[in-house]
């Protein structure tokens, strides 16, 4: 579990994000969504201290993060942003690789490989492996960035609008990955703005709005019109399918 109490945020007196309480259950997939500038990205990097905690406390299965090493954390969770610039020319095989840094750092084992080549292959990026990453679409790009971050083989991955510049297929794949490790007893927090991926795939929604938290709970709970058309300040319609909900925000 994610326990997440009383963070907040501020950047030159501005407050970001206003002192948040939360849990966020292990095993499960839980989806932040809301609008451009809700907190979702700075909440996501505080849990994932990216960004230091400049209020309250946040501990993943147990351990503080004030306290745990950053190589202790690393094997704990993966996270990956939205910003994926390289400065060196890197291939696609190495790039995945970093992945295994924090259980190999940087002597791989058969065990090490054996991950990188798994997540090559759940990512369709084996022909790609030998390819130079500023070679690449920014789609096989974003790709291979997430497949770094399954090779990391963490119990959580935090992922910050992950499907950036991935196509319909590519998406439904990453959500997939995501879907059988829950089955493994894995866990993941993702901030998604598709909500129709957020309804099909998530055991739990959060929602937030101008620095805080707007609502929260399963898929039913939370994607309704009433909270939506709120959420977005646009009216929003839900509708029904295979027994989820159905956001028809495009009409």
């Amino acid at each position: 579990m994610i326990d997440v109490a009383e963070v907040s945020c501020r950047i030159h007196g501005t407050e970001i994000l206003a002192p948040a309480t939360l849990r966020i259950p292990d095993g499960q997939i839980t989806a932040l969504i809301g609008p451009n500038g809700a907190g979702k990205s700075t909440l996501l990097r505080l849990i994932g201290r990216i960004a230091p905690l400049q209020s309250g406390r946040v501990s993943i299965d147990g351990l503080d993060l004030a306290g745990t090493a950053s190589d202790r954390l690393a094997r704990q969770m993966a996270f990956l942003g939205q910003s994926t610039a390289l400065a060196s020319r890197l291939r696609v095989g190495e790039l995945v690789a970093f992945g295994r840094w924090p259980h190999c750092h940087g002597r791989p084992g058969p065990d090490d490989r054996a991950a990188v080549a798994a997540a090559l292959a759940e990512f369709g990026l084996v022909g790609l492996a030998g390819r130079f990453m500023d070679e690449l679409s920014g789609g096989q790009a974003q790709r291979a960035h997430l497949a770094m971050a399954a090779a990391q083989d963490t119990p959580w991955l935090l992922l910050d609008e992950p499907m950036n510049n991935l196509d319909l297929a590519h998406a439904r794949t990453l959500m997939e990955a995501l879907a059988r490790r829950r089955a493994q007893g894995g866990s993941a927090l993702v901030v998604l703005h598709d909500l129709n991926f957020a309804a099909g795939w998530a055991d739990r929604v959060v929602a937030m709005k101008a620095g805080r938290i707007h609502a929260e709970g399963t898929p039913d709970e939370v994607l309704t019109s009433d909270i939506l058309s709120d959420l977005y300040d646009t009216p929003i319609e839900v509708g029904r399918h295979r027994g989820r909900p159905l956001v028809l925000h495009h009409m």
